[in-house]
């Protein structure tokens, strides 16, 4: 029998270099987990917070709802493990990450507060701006996470709340963090060290949970908390780093397939074996090639219309009388598309340009680290 193409056995890293770096597929993937999560918002903005323990047991999308963040931070380790690698020094992978988080969210949070905040709330502007919640909110562009502003959509369905998808920013940023910290102890000279991390990650929130639980660890009815998005993320690190050990095949991704359905959501416990399971569906489809059409040439809408997508829905909520969740998705998701259009344009992509200025802060900062420590520096 002729062997097919998955029996020739590439593995990811004969896939990116036979998609010369540049799949469509993460494109492709990140606009569409970006969309679900303004999808999974609908019906939880238009009706309240209760209704979402009945979407997350009940609807036969349990399983693309579970698997969303996850598969958001494993492409997330993926893609930015190729990054790490290309940058030259840890300084500039760290302005790279500072690059393409920061300037976006500080747009986002400022027009949040001062545009919706101040068109929708109940308080005078005077109060509004001399609250509190205010000066607060506008830490989120460290962030350091506030989701209220004063006065602003307080007769909600889900009320005050203006951000709420902004908790896995501080998440993303420890991925980060963790990561550098890894490299420099060694975890790219020692691949095996990042997914040790990744085990010992899982292995600590399991034993913390089954403690809370009495060691009876009930199932998964809710989003992946922040460590288990962590673990995913370390995880999607792990494959690139052993991209040239792990065969891209139709049938293994089958396979993982209908096993991270049964392990996330129907299985005790299935939440810790199926992050590597939907992290290989990630990066498999990831590595998929399809015809890249022109939303996406040179263009990724994804990170704005996570961004904006909450705050656009509770505006909606806040200014329009029909309540009916399809009606909030139907609106909310271009409207959110728009939104992210004019963040990557304006914000984002112009954003990019600082990556000049890496290499001229990177010999600053090594030459004062070298005043520091009175070393001589290069050509004395």
């Amino acid at each position: 029998m002729k062997p097919d193409n998955d029996l020739a056995r590439m593995n990811l890293a004969e896939r990116l270099i036979a998609t010369k770096g540049r799949p469509s597929g993460f494109d492709y993937l990140r606009l569409g987990l970006a969309i679900l999560v303004v999808m999974w918002h609908s019906p939880v903005t238009t009706y309240g917070l209760p209704v979402k323990v009945d979407l997350w047991r009940q609807t036969p999308l349990h399983a693309l709802f579970a698997a969303n963040l996850p598969m958001f931070f494993a492409l997330s380790g993926f893609l930015v493990a190729g990054s790490l690698e290309r940058s030259k020094t840890i300084l500039t992978f760290i302005g790279l990450r500072v690059i393409r988080i920061y300037p976006a969210l500080a747009v986002e949070v400022a027009l949040s507060a001062f545009l919706i905040g101040t068109a929708v709330t109940t308080l005078p502007l005077a109060a509004y701006f001399r609250d509190p919640l205010f000066w607060k909110y506008l830490l989120n562009v460290t962030g350091h996470i506030h989701y209220l502003l004063p006065g602003v959509f307080e007769n909600n369905p889900w009320p005050e709340v203006v951000n709420v998808q902004l908790w896995t920013v501080p998440v993303e940023l420890f991925c980060y963090v963790a990561l550098t910290a890894l490299v420099l102890f060694g975890g790219v000279q020692r691949k095996i060290l990042i997914p040790l991390a990744a085990l010992g990650l899982a292995l600590m929130h399991l034993i913390r949970r089954s403690h809370k639980y009495y060691w009876h660890v009930p199932p998964l009815i809710d989003d992946f908390n922040s460590t288990l998005l962590v673990v995913c993320f370390l995880t999607g690190v792990s494959l690139y780093l052993y991209r040239d050990k792990i065969v891209w095949c139709s049938r293994m991704f089958a396979g993982a397939l209908i096993a991270s359905i049964a392990l996330l959501c129907l299985v005790s416990f299935g939440e810790y074996p199926g992050i590597l399971t939907i992290t290989y569906v990630t990066v498999y489809l990831g590595l998929t090639n399809f015809k890249r059409f022109s939303f996406v040439k040179g263009a990724d809408y994804s990170y704005g219309i996570y961004l904006y997508g909450f705050a656009v829905q509770q505006l909606f909520v806040d200014l329009a009388a029909p309540r009916l969740w399809w009606v909030n998705a139907l609106v909310c998701v271009p409207l959110s598309a728009l939104f992210a259009a004019f963040s990557w344009h304006f914000i984002e992509k112009p954003a990019q340009k600082l990556r000049k200025l890496l290499p001229v802060v990177e010999r600053h900062y090594l030459a004062v680290i070298d005043r520091l420590l009175c070393r001589p520096t290069g050509g004395q």
